[in-house]
Formats: C-alpha cells, structure tokens, sequence
C-alpha cells in the first residue's frame, strides 16, 4: 500500500468567479492535495453579511480543516483503498449508506426510498462512478447550480439533493476513511428556501358549499376535517376510530399514511398530538359513525367500500368534481389545512396552533400571523402617538421630567 504522507499544511487564495470572489483553500492532507471552496469572500471593511467570509474567517476554516486532517493521518486513505483493488466509487458509497439508514438506523421506508429516488434518478447519473475522494465541492456546486438554472425542481427539492449527498459523504467518512466531506454546508451553499405567507383557501361559507357538493357522507366529513382539523392529507388517510374521542372532543393523530408507498408511518415531526374537536366536527364524526360496517376502533374512518385505505387519484378526482359543482375555484386539498390555521391564529395563542397542527418549527407557523387581529396593538400604538399630555390622560402616568430625559 502507498505509504501515506504525514505532512498537512494548506494555504487560503482568493479566487474570481463569475458570481464573485470566493474564498479556496488548498492543503496536504490524509488523502494528498486537495481545494475546496469555503465560501463567499468579503474584503471590505466591517463586517461580513450573512454567509460571507472574511479572510481570518476563511482561515479560521482551513485551520479546522487541517486538525481534522491531522487527527486523520494514519487512516487508510481513500486513494489507496481504490488502488488496492477496493474499487470504492460514489454508487458503491451510495449503496452503503442507504442499506446504513434502512437497515441500521431503521428509518421509515418511505423516506429510504424517497432517498432512493433522489441517488437513482438524479446522483447516480452525475457522480456514479467517479471515485469518492475525486467529487469535489466545486462538482457539487456545478451540480446545484445546474438544476438552479434548469428550473426544473424546486428550491426545496435541491436542498433534499444536498441533503442525501451530504449523509451519502458523512457515512463514507466513518465508512472508508474519507477525509471531507464535499456536501457539507460550510462548503456548498444551500439555495434559499423560504415561504412567503401567501396562500389560497376557503371561508366557512365555501368550505359548507364545498361539503354540500360532497358525492357521499364520508367525503363530505372528510373535507370538513381537513378544513376543521388541520391534519394533513395523510394523517387523515390514516386515521383510525380509535383516535377519535368524540366523548372528549380530541382527535388523536397517532399514524399518517403515505398512500405513494402505501406505508403507514409515523407523522411529519415524529411526534404523537391531539387535536381539539369543534362541535360541528364531533357531530359529523358521530353521524359518519353511523355507517353499517368498519365501525371498531381499529378500523379507517375514511375508507373504501371494503375497508381499505381509499385511492389518493380517485380521491383527487371526486374532490375536484365536487369544486366544480359547488362553484368554487381550484384549490388544492392540502391547503383547506390552511383554513384551520389562519383562523386558529385569530383566536389561539400561536405556540398551540404550531402544537395542533404539528408544525415542528415556529418559523412555519408564523405564516399564519398576518391573520391575527391586531386591535389592541393598534390602540398601544396610537397611544403612543398622541401628545404628551393626551398620552398621560390616557394612561394616567405623569409624563418623566424633560431634564432626566435629556440626560440620557
């Protein structure tokens, strides 16, 4: 075997790109010469904004780099695992860490395959058989602005790329030895994903047109949950009676079904919650329980004719002839969610809408806070306002003596 050089040392330059000067650096590591980008450069004075480096930063980087690397010599390196016939490729680094998240971590198989998807349909054709230690974060970068420029895929979706390279490299490090990880976010920048608050959904007066056009009683109780509830649409596939309290007035949302994979799995978040039950909801629940069959706790509460989880297109299809015969516009299913949350917010204190409808960050549920009245803040601030003397009327405080003010 190549007998490994001990020496690591490595240097910051400055480059110019088409989108501006960025920071490289290039070192001697466990693995031989290598440069990776780190990210932004701003060499003006003051301070960086947000996502750019200066140049103690940018060394302050590398620094960290070369420990990392120092810790590392005396490890197989990856180039000579290759050399010695071990053949280790970006496809075989991708075959190991999906059978690591399937098969040791255990994570759901609907998220396994929805990495699959991502590494067969997309990575595989980029970097399938380039060695590991040859896939650079430049390479990475070109592959992220490529699909950028393509506008094919969302920003959401090619953080998801970023995502399953960077866990593809984090296994390989403890895998084969690999020294960087090229996916890592200090070294490719991730594409902005923001919400912008704006959506579409109905009124109570639409969502009663909505469920009055409804071809049967268990979709007519299907859209006034998905409007009254706010679970998502596969948390309601998977609902159970079991997890129906109509005694209690919750509403128990335990599993969601992923109707791509026909899986049952647990919801987005990971966490177990209850949803409290509008009256309108518990009588709608207690009359759709009124069927002749599938009526025990272990069975769907929305369900086909014998039983069974109901087809998510046929569903779609009946949903939308049902938009049409009430009048109503295009609206997608998923967002009569929308309806619970932007009027949740009016009345609940945000952190209990953000609990009910199982958002796991704040940052989703304030897209529901323009909704919220703001009467009282608006009198705060007109009190504000006003003259001195008016202001005191008001809240009956003596205004401070001006000389203390000044002094301040």
């Amino acid at each position: 075997m190549h007998q490994q050089d001990t020496r690591v040392s490595g240097h910051v330059k400055l480059v110019k790109r088409a989108k501006g000067q960025q920071f490289y650096a290039k070192y001697r590591g466990a693995d031989g010469q290598s440069t990776v980008r780190l990210g932004p450069a701003w060499t003006r004075a003051g301070r960086p904004p947000a996502g750019h480096l200066s140049r103690k930063a940018a060394q302050e980087k590398l620094d960290a780099i070369l420990v990392d690397e120092r810790r590392k010599v005396g490890r197989p390196r990856t180039a000579d695992l290759l050399s010695s016939g071990g053949g280790v490729t970006f496809a075989d680094a991708a075959t190991e860490y999906l059978r690591f998240v399937g098969e040791v971590r255990r994570i759901d198989a609907g998220t396994v395959a929805d990495y699959k998807g991502v590494i067969d349909g997309y990575l595989l054709e980029e970097f399938a058989e380039t060695p590991l230690e040859f896939v650079t974060a430049d390479a990475i970068d070109e592959y992220k602005e490529r699909l950028i420029a393509e506008g094919k895929l969302s920003s959401r979706t090619i953080v998801r790329h970023l995502t399953v390279l960077h866990g593809i490299f984090k296994r390989a490090k403890r895998k084969y030895g690999l020294a960087l990880n090229p996916a890592g976010a200090d070294l490719v920048e991730r594409p902005r994903v923001s919400y912008t608050g704006e959506f579409d959904t109905f009124d109570r007066d639409e969502i009663e047109r909505l469920v009055a056009a409804a071809k049967c009683e268990r979709d007519a109780t299907l859209y006034r949950a998905a409007a009254f509830t706010g679970l998502r649409t596969g948390e309601l596939m998977g609902l159970r009676w079991g997890c129906v309290d109509l005694l209690g007035g919750l509403l128990h949302v335990r599993r969601s079904w992923d109707f791509k994979h026909k899986v049952s799995k647990v919801p987005k978040g990971k966490r177990v919650r209850s949803v409290p039950l509008m009256p309108e909801m518990i009588d709608a629940f207690a009359k759709l329980k009124g069927r002749d069959h599938f009526t025990e706790d272990g069975d769907l509460v929305f369900c086909s004719e014998v039983g069974e989880h109901l087809n998510y297109w046929k569903h779609l299809e009946r949903y939308k002839d049902a938009l049409a015969a009430a009048g109503l516009r295009e609206v997608r299913f998923h967002d009569l969610r929308h309806a619970f949350g932007s009027a949740a917010i009016t009345m609940l204190d945000p952190y209990a809408v953000q609990s009910y409808m199982g958002h796991q960050h704040y940052s989703t549920t304030q897209r529901y806070l323009h909704h919220k009245p703001r009467r009282e803040d608006a009198a705060r601030l007109s009190e504000a306002f006003r003259a001195p003397d008016a202001a005191t009327a008001v809240s009956g405080h003596e205004p401070e003596d001006a000389t203390r003010v000044g002094e301040r």
